[in-house]
């Protein structure tokens, strides 16, 4: 059994996919970039969008019956691993003790033109 995950918190998926997908014991979150899902706009600085996407994670995952405690791994996506440490201290201000496991990789272009994208494997809450 499969369920798909939609929820207007988020930035509506641009492509043929779904936000989410639930399963018996697992959410698969799709690959969020930076964009206000009110507005649609991307914010100007590094900081503010790994802050938005990992907020909008988290609408995804609350809208799934889930949280960002439930995170087991992400994948991130950067457009220029220079940011490196600059996303790491934005992303363990929102994971703190619960860090999930990870795998991070440059990539030379992301939908949009943007700097970053996340995707992540959250439990299910018992």
């Amino acid at each position: 059994m499969r369920e798909r995950i939609q929820t207007e918190k988020a930035p509506a998926a641009i492509g043929p996919y779904s936000q989410a997908i639930k399963t018996k014991d697992l959410i698969f979150v799709s690959g969020q970039i930076p964009l206000d899902p009110e507005t649609g706009e991307i914010p100007e600085h590094f900081n503010d969008q790994v802050d938005l996407i990992i907020n909008n994670l988290k609408a995804i995952l609350e809208a799934a019956g889930s949280s960002l405690e439930q995170v087991v791994k992400t994948t991130v996506f950067l457009k220029d691993m220079n940011r490196f440490q600059e996303f790491n201290e934005v992303y363990a201000k929102h994971f703190g003790e619960t860090m999930p496991a990870r795998a991070a990789v440059e990539v030379s272009r992301l939908p949009k033109d943007v700097e970053v994208e996340i995707e992540a494997v959250a439990q299910v809450k018992s």
